[in-house]
């Protein structure tokens, strides 16, 4: 028992041991009392660090009305929640979406914090011109975008800050241009002024001339009787479908050496002059729903021409291409024709001008009568060279070889749908 009776009193001895040190480590480790100034936690919250838009840690926030994603922290969703009047806008916010409500006015007080702003979107609302607050949108300094259309405005916005550069007000009743609301807009690549109630007379004074940088001008479905005077050299595409054009002024297109491609379906064009189209970069040509009676020169760029609903009886080829280059050959690919006058197929010589052209898209054609009549090839479609092929042997039908269609293989509309891409 003696020998037991030491050993129970070292392994007591040992276990008071074990415990202290325990102990100790432990008030060690939790309680310091003299902590290390210098300790940094693992995230650190810096206030002033300039990422374009100051962080603001404990003033981030959202309007109730509205949503803010976690993810896209500088843009604010208040689309299509049936607001009657714009919520305040934070500070930090940059794209700003406003669409689809019943917004009336714009006023001061919603942007007083907004300072960074740079997309504002109030499309499809129910705006009118004097309910903007004046230069309500002239203090954004930093705003690329700005959003009107579907709405009742009366007059082009004015002010605008320098910084803009696509503007949209289609489908709104402007009829009114004050002379000087274009004079800051330096900046401005697109413009969409389609369906308005615009007028020659408040283009006349060539304010479009001051936007130097423009590339895309939208004035289709308005009350134009003649071509805007003065569009800057900058212009790639111009919309002119559903005005009432009937000619255009000889070298018009001198000053507009850029230009890719111009829209003027639906006008009253009669008698243009033969070289009026004349232009280097040219790709898409719209003149569908006019009254020309004769083509025209095609240009060598250019690749989709739309002649349909006319009074073309003939088109002759030799003044559509009056020499062959085997250097410098057309670029034609298609071509419609459809409700014109034509009484035959036009002239196997347009292969030999156009030898890229693949369609050519006859559809229903209008008698001296009125009545319709079919021509034996409605759709004419032209095989690919070798190099496009997918490498089958399709109908063994040789190169370059004629195939007839009807209008259900083929959509007249394909290419004339294509939207302008939004690269401006």
């Amino acid at each position: 028992m003696g020998f037991l009776s030491l050993v129970y009193v070292l392994f007591f001895f040992f276990g008071v041991k074990v415990y202290c040190q325990y102990e100790t480590y432990q008030w060690d480790e939790d309680y310091d009392q003299e902590p290390n100034e210098d300790y940094e936690p693992e995230i650190q919250f810096r206030q002033h660090v300039e990422y374009g838009v100051p962080f603001y840690q404990h003033s981030l926030g959202c309007a109730s009305e509205c949503f803010c994603p976690t993810n896209f922290p500088t843009s604010m969703y208040c689309d299509n929640r049936k607001l009657k009047t714009i919520p305040n806008i934070p500070m930090h916010i940059q794209q700003l979406y406003l669409q689809f409500n019943e917004i009336e006015a714009v006023t001061a007080n919603s942007f007083i914090n907004a300072t960074h702003l740079k997309e504002i979107n109030l499309s499809h609302n129910k705006i009118k011109s004097q309910k903007i607050d004046y230069g309500v949108f002239a203090k954004f300094s930093n705003l690329l975008q700005l959003h009107l259309e579907h709405n009742n405005l009366e007059e082009f916005p004015f002010p605008l800050p320098k910084s803009l550069e696509r503007l949209l007000l289609g489908y709104n009743e402007i009829s009114t241009l004050h002379t000087s609301a274009m004079d800051g807009l330096v900046n401005l690549t697109m413009l969409d002024l389609c369906y308005n109630h615009l007028h020659d007379s408040v283009l006349k004074e060539k304010n479009l001339a001051k936007m130097e940088k423009l590339m895309q001008l939208n004035l289709c479905h308005n009350r134009l009787e003649s071509m805007p005077p003065g569009l800057p050299s900058s212009l790639m595409y111009l919309s002119l479908e559903n005005n009432s054009i009937s000619s255009i002024p000889d070298k018009y297109f001198d000053e507009l050496p850029k230009l890719h491609a111009l829209r003027m379906s639906h006008n009253k064009l009669q008698d243009i002059p033969y070289n009026i189209f004349n232009l280097s970069n040219l790709i898409e040509l719209n003149v569908g729903h006019n009254k020309l009676k004769q083509a025209f020169y095609i240009p060598r760029n250019l690749e989709h021409l739309y002649l349909e609903n006319n009074e073309i009886e003939n088109i002759n080829v030799t003044m559509m291409c009056p020499s062959i280059d085997p250097l410098h050959l057309h670029h034609l690919t298609y071509l419609r024709v459809d409700q014109n006058k034509l009484k035959e197929p036009i002239n196997s010589y347009i292969f030999s001008c156009f030898p890229h052209i693949h369609s050519i898209y006859y559809g229903e054609q209008r008698s001296t009568n009125g009545q319709t009549i079919q021509l034996k090839t409605q759709v004419f479609g032209r095989f690919q060279d070798d190099d496009e092929d997918d490498g089958d042997d399709h109908d063994n039908t040789p190169e370059g070889q004629e195939t007839e269609g009807t209008e259900e293989h083929f959509n007249p509309h394909y290419y004339e749908t294509q939207e302008w891409q939004e690269i401006i």
